[in-house]
């Protein structure tokens, strides 16, 4: 499969620039404004952005040469259209970029953004110290002085300036949405390991650690051996978190990354546009797409899917309040043995954050699951991705931020909500 984007001033031409490049053949699968940055929006229109691929097998250089023959010769008495400037497909970039809860940080900026956050921890301290002075303990009858998170005696001014670092650090964490129950434990957990007079950069060393080791690794899709079985993975969720989206973008990367065998498998007939959607993908792809209509007609095509690596299983969007509706799910899943499948629960984190509690429970009692975050350009959602994981145990896997496939997704990096929950500055 090859993919190209095209930068021109009308969705119209940048179309045109990419049939003109890649043939008629060409799929248009995003189209999406550019909008200047910086002192250039002044100056600069808005421009558009398409991204297009064509089926890799087929000869479409010889077709756009024909095709670009053709245009030339009918627009020789025309006003040539501006040039343009072709953006080649980028490397995929962690989630460092997707935390900021901004749309879609450029990607020449990732660098800075991760110093900006590694600066910000370390300047921390300065910003800790001043709010010390500002938030000392009362002293009770007996002249000693005791904090809420350890509710103690504190009998030297070393130890209340450690005390009140983790006072801050802890309102920092459910100011940037952790639970109040779950930034005491960390809080609480952290102080266990440290002394009672430990400076601020080893406090936040011990917090940073403690939320990386909360998290834990990320459980992701990896290839079986030639001599395994077939692995069916199983993507559920809510109606319009971009589960079928989200199966494009994996199974491109294990196409094209890990050249995997793969199948794409659908359950969500109650949409067509579904069906049509991963249909063009499964084309550009060029792997197999079986429809099916009952969980004993995926039962019936088992045998026809042993001979793939993988099989990507696209179910219908429930509502987790319909019991009948998440009854068919679990029907859908038993089909496969244990062993051989996996199962992913796609959330967006622009739902409600008690919604997001209250799906992850009921489908939790159908299977065990790890968990993939969509839309994260969409909302500011660190807390809420550690809240989540906290209530659920369930490992996050991948995140998403954007309708790019393949390339708005990465592999979850506990260090980037460590760095995003410490690393804004302190509220005053």
């Amino acid at each position: 499969m090859i993919i190209k984007k095209f930068l021109a001033k009308t969705e119209q031409e940048a179309i045109e620039l990419a049939k003109n490049d890649l043939g008629s053949g060409a799929v248009v699968m995003n189209i999406k404004k550019v909008q200047p940055r910086g002192f250039a929006k002044w100056f600069v229109k808005t421009k558009v952005e398409v991204t297009a691929a064509i089926d890799g097998n087929e000869n479409y250089m010889e077709v756009s040469r024909t095709e670009k023959k053709e245009k030339e010769e009918e627009k020789q008495t025309a006003t040539p259209v501006n040039s343009v400037q072709e953006i080649r497909r980028p490397v995929v970039p962690p989630m460092k970029e997707t935390l900021e809860g901004t749309p879609r940080v450029a990607k020449e900026k990732v660098a800075d953004e991760t110093d900006s956050l590694l600066d910000k921890l370390s300047k921390l301290e300065n910003l800790l110290e001043k709010q010390v002075q500002e938030k000392k303990p009362a002293a009770d009858a007996d002249g000693f002085k005791k904090t809420k998170i350890m509710d103690r005696d504190i009998r030297n001014p070393e130890e209340e300036k450690s005390s009140a670092y983790k006072e801050l650090i802890c309102e920092q964490l459910i100011s940037n949405g952790v639970e109040e129950e779950i930034a005491g434990s960390i809080m609480e957990e952290v102080d266990k390991g440290l002394s009672r007079t430990a400076s601020v950069d080893q406090i936040l060393a011990s917090v940073y650690q403690k939320i990386i080791l909360m998290m834990g690794q990320p459980y992701l899709i990896d290839v079986p051996k030639k001599s395994s079985k077939t692995k069916y993975v199983f993507f559920l969720g809510s109606t319009g978190v971009g589960k079928t989206t989200t199966i494009a973008k994996i199974a491109s990367k294990l196409k094209l990354e890990d050249n995997a065998n793969i199948a794409l498998v659908t359950a969500d007939t109650y949409r067509i546009a579904a069906v049509e959607q991963l249909k063009t993908y499964a084309n550009i792809l060029s792997v197999p797409l079986r429809i099916v209509y009952s969980p004993e007609e995926l039962k019936g095509s088992l045998e026809e899917l042993s001979q793939y690596d993988i099989c990507l299983v696209d179910t219908a969007g429930r509502s987790h309040k319909n019991k009948e509706q998440i009854r068919e799910i679990r029907e859908l899943i038993e089909q496969i043995p244990i062993a051989d499948r996996q199962v992913y629960l796609v959330l967006s984190t622009g739902a409600k954050y008690n919604d997001l509690q209250e799906i992850a429970k009921v489908y939790s009692s159908l299977t065990d699951f790890s968990i993939i975050f969509t839309k994260l350009d969409e909302t500011s959602s660190a807390g809420e991705i550690l809240n989540i994981h906290c209530k659920t145990k369930c490992p996050v896997s991948y995140v998403t931020w954007g309708q790019n496939v393949p390339e708005d997704i990465g592999e979850f990096n506990p260090q980037d909500v460590a760095k995003k929950l410490l690393g804004d500055s302190m509220r005053n």
